[in-house]
């Protein structure tokens, strides 16, 4: 076992793209941040030094941190938040885990700028169970806002409304010659005709899913959310916030400049985003850099079809401890409210629909975040900061999909709290989460810590438990998984580590509304299954 030791400094860093200037919160003044490689069941050791005027956290998103609960990174939820000129320590242990994650803000909006790649190289001497390529690029999707975005999300919570479009989509930090100012700032891969390329495709957005495509060449998916899949062979995939897909490419089409383009998949009703591609170059050998290049052909923006096809063929290479008795059933229902307006200055900070503010919620719960980190409340049994009584299932049914009641504000008040799930160390969990009509269907990410999880099935309309079919055999394993647009997804997992464990939809405008929840999964018997103590340089609240 190695220990990859490295140091991060966050830090404001002034860039100029699409013609303003400004100045953006960083990782050691890269955008995006450094790379993390490391090999798998490395310890990895990050220290962490905030000097920005801005609260952080960094999140390892998709390390299942096993007994490491105190360095997942969620603020208020594992830990309060390194203030400025403070450090903390983050360690944990990549145990049986390979492939591509990254690791991002998890406190306000910074994920926009503060993100970067995690790259886990099997065990030395373990191959691929592909064909090896000839190199590996990571790519980095991301939306680009000229607005502070701390800033940002505060006046969008003061107003009750939705957040405003982006500026920009990005491949690498770089928009691409579509947009004003930035025919230099487009991020390419040089390739050899005849030789094969592992891309490693992040989605870091803020707000937005994302389809992508090379022009004239297919991809071959072996990879999702750092599990390796049966390969499918796809024209174009459509990846979400939170999740992680390693595609081959083989360079195989005529020596010539040809688009990565990467644009909007937008399933809600009436929201505003920009429409505009993202473009970088799979550039062969060969090529004159002045020719056209050839354009890579997109999905139109609700393209819901193209985005279903996708995901019907992740299929798991090993499913190896997929869960096939269940001792605990949950049904979460996942979606958009609007509140009534209690404001003493109605139209400065109610203007959601109808007078109201947006807001969202799972089980009709909009979860507000506590004043001290939930871990070490639960930890330290202090009472008062949340109640252990998230609902295993709604609390009222109607037809979800169709028939929900949206007569804005009235009908769709949610409850407030900081409400938990409990778990026993061991339960064998099936969750269906469902999407509802209540403001507009979405397609959801959602994105559980400390755990991945078998996408057992997912369909569109009402679950039904006679109806749904599911897979058993060969089920994706992944950590983030997009809930279908008016439909359902059901997940299952083993709650074999103990600790505070959020649970979100990856949209950060939906977490902010109040789109999470929490697990609590209990300790189980002996060492090897007992949350440890806290790190002595924990933040303090």
């Amino acid at each position: 076992m190695r220990y990859p030791l490295m140091h991060g400094w966050v830090q404001t860093k002034r860039i100029t793209k699409i013609c303003k200037t400004r100045d953006i919160v960083t990782i050691n003044g890269k955008y995006p941040g450094p790379v993390v490689y490391a090999q798998e069941d490395d310890r990895v050791i990050v220290a962490v030094t905030n000097k920005t005027p801005y609260n952080a956290t960094i999140h390892w998103h998709g390390v299942r941190q096993r007994l490491s609960c105190w360095s997942d990174g969620p603020s208020y939820l594992t830990q309060c938040p390194i203030q400025p000129g403070q450090s903390f320590t983050y360690e944990f242990t990549l145990v049986q885990q390979k492939g591509t994650l990254f690791w991002h803000a998890h406190i306000s909006w910074l994920r926009g700028t503060v993100h970067g790649a995690i790259v886990i190289y099997p065990k030395t001497g373990v191959p691929y169970p592909f064909p090896n390529p000839y190199e590996e690029h990571i790519l980095i999707l991301g939306e680009y806002r000229f607005n502070n975005l701390v800033k940002l999300e505060k006046k969008v919570l003061a107003r009750g409304t939705g957040a405003p479009p982006a500026d920009g989509y990005t491949i690498n930090g770089r928009p691409g010659p579509l947009y004003n100012c930035s025919a230099n700032d487009v991020y390419g891969i040089d390739v050899i005709p005849g030789k094969t390329y592992l891309l490693r495709i992040i989605n870091a957005a803020l707000n937005i899913e994302l389809f992508f495509s090379i022009a004239n060449h297919k991809l071959t998916i072996v990879e999702a959310d750092a599990e390796y899949t049966k390969p499918v062979t796809v024209e174009r995939l459509m990846i979400t916030p939170g999740q992680t897909i390693n595609v081959l490419v083989e360079a195989n089409q005529p020596i010539a400049r040809y688009d990565m383009a990467v644009g909007p998949y937008v399933s809600a009703q009436n929201i505003p985003f920009a429409n505009i591609s993202a473009i970088a170059h799979f550039h062969y050998s060969g090529a004159s850099v002045t020719t056209m290049a050839l354009p890579a052909p997109l999905p139109v923006f609700n393209d819901n079809l193209a985005v279903k096809n996708g995901m019907d063929g992740l299929k798991s290479l090993n499913a190896t401890n997929l869960p096939l008795e269940i001792d605990t059933n949950l049904f979460f229902t996942i979606g958009v409210n609007v509140e009534a307006c209690h404001s003493s200055t109605p139209n400065k900070s109610c203007q959601g629909p109808n007078g109201g503010t947006f807001a969202a919620s799972m089980n009709n719960i909009t979860f507000v975040k506590p004043s001290i980190s939930l871990l070490q409340a639960y930890y330290d049994s202090l009472h008062g900061h949340y109640t252990d009584d998230f609902p295993s299932r709604p609390l009222k049914v109607y037809d979800f999909v169709n028939g929900a009641p949206n007569n804005f504000p009235n009908d769709t008040q949610s409850l407030n709290g900081t409400r938990v799930k409990v778990l026993e160390y061991g339960a064998r969990v099936q969750l269906i989460l469902q999407d509802t009509g209540t403001v507009s269907t979405d397609n959801h990410p959602m994105h559980l810590h400390g755990y991945s999880f078998y996408v057992v099935g997912y369909g569109t309309g009402n679950y039904n438990s006679r109806t749904a079919k599911l897979n058993l055999v060969d089920p994706p394993y992944m950590n983030t998984i997009g809930v279908p647009v008016g439909g359902w997804a059901a997940i299952r997992f083993i709650a074999d580590n103990p600790g505070v464990w959020f649970m979100h939809c990856h949209l950060d405008l939906h977490t902010t509304w109040g789109l999470s929840m929490a697990f609590i999964v209990k300790n189980g018997k002996g060492p090897l299954e007992t949350l440890p103590h806290p790190p002595a340089d924990l933040p303090l609240c």
